[in-house]
């Protein structure tokens, strides 16, 4: 999969300022990415995917966004989805897969809708931002309360992931204009009274907590990994993917640079140590991410219980990796020179998407920190924060 990635890469590559400009992936850019199936990574082999081990998606996400950071951004978040679907009622992967196993299938998951529950099913209104490839989707995951019978919330919370058709949503454009990821397409998405089946609908804590799987008879080792390790896999993997390409394009413009002082830049040992630790970082964030997404894959195939502890671990080591490897890039962005700045330089463009995908609240070290504090103690996770790890 990599290798063929990288075969399309200088394609991606240069049609990157092309989707920023668009606010979204251009047709061109999607064409190619279904070509090379990483979407497809996680699916079930059944419905034409190739349900490979997550190391490999996680490998094959930082490859598309060394070339373009918003297309391996949309390729971690849409390509997790065909996991999730995977775990649920039969119907929905006949439902999506069926006629065309290249339908993609976007989120969010924040529950910032209300599921009435009527017969049969829910009746579902909200609206959700940062739909990520919202355009070239045909499914939408969503997060919902279920209602009271109101239009409030149920006492006490209870949170669905719902499963939508594109006719049962609308996507609002002009409704991402940003700084960085903008060729993410990540629009509002917006639902007005659309009944869910019941079997499009799951319980936010079966997926969390590996459940899911179980309950449908999937007995794959891949759809028992636990939500929190897997989502924040392929975000995490496009942020990597960024600074690995902004530390290609950093090397490849100081080999020649000359500095105001007339000197080399290969011959300024501040800027060579720079690289170095940068290069050193950013390796250590990728090795990181896919060795702890692996040893909680191996406790599972091996029949191992996975303790909270072992899904705090990689929580943490997924968020530190992040930080790590956007901290590195800094150093070496700061060590680019004037022509940084310019809007044909590829680096600045690295820059301003790495930034943003840092903003996600998957990479906030404050609760992946304390959680894991409190698991290595042996203490009791709150409840709102067992819900992220």
């Amino acid at each position: 999969m990599v290798d063929r990635i990288e075969e399309i890469g200088p394609k991606l590559a240069a049609l990157a300022d092309e989707n920023e400009s668009l606010g979204k992936l251009s047709d061109e850019t999607v064409a190619l990415l279904r070509s090379a199936g990483v979407v497809r990574l996680l699916q079930p082999t059944k419905f034409g995917g190739h349900a490979a081990h997550p190391r490999d998606f996680a490998e094959a996400v930082m490859a598309v966004a060394r070339h373009d950071g918003a297309a391996g951004w949309v390729c971690g978040v849409v390509g997790v989805h065909p996991w999730e679907a995977a775990q649920l009622d039969p119907r929905i992967a006949q439902e999506v897969w069926g006629e065309n196993p290249d339908t993609w299938i976007a989120s969010p998951y924040m529950p910032n809708g209300i599921a009435e529950p009527v017969d049969g099913g829910y009746v579902l209104n909200g609206r959700w931002p940062f739909s990520s490839g919202a355009d070239h989707c045909e499914w939408d995951f969503l997060g919902a309360l279920v209602g009271d019978g109101k239009g409030k919330p149920a006492t006490p919370p209870a949170v669905l992931h719902v499963i939508l058709p594109r006719s049962d949503y609308e996507i609002i454009d002009g409704t991402w204009d940003v700084i960085g990821l903008s060729g993410t397409g990540s629009k509002d998405v917006v639902v007005k009274d659309a009944f869910v089946p019941e079997h499009r609908t799951i319980n936010q804590g079966d997926v969390q907590e590996g459940q899911a799987a179980a309950r449908h008879g999937v007995t794959d080792t891949l759809y028992k990994l636990p939500f929190a390790a897997m989502f924040p896999l392929g975000i995490t993997a496009a942020v990597i993917g960024i600074c690995e390409g902004a530390l290609a394009a950093h090397i490849g413009q100081q080999r020649d640079r000359v500095a105001v002082t007339g000197v080399q830049v290969r011959d300024d040992p501040y800027v060579l140590y720079a690289t170095g630790e940068a290069s050193a970082e950013i390796e250590a964030a990728r090795i990181q991410l896919i060795d702890g997404i692996s040893r909680l894959y191996d406790k599972l195939d091996a029949g191992q219980p996975v303790t909270i502890e072992d899904r705090s671990n990689v929580r943490r080591n997924q968020v530190r990796c992040a930080w790590r490897a956007v901290s590195a890039l800094d150093e070496i962005f700061a060590r680019s020179g004037g022509n940084v700045i310019r809007r044909n330089n590829p680096l600045q463009r690295y820059w301003r998407d790495a930034h943003v995908g840092l903003q996600h609240m998957i990479h906030v070290p404050g609760v992946a920190y304390h959680a894991n504090a409190l698991a290595q103690m042996g203490l009791e996770l709150p409840p709102q924060m067992r819900i992220l790890i």
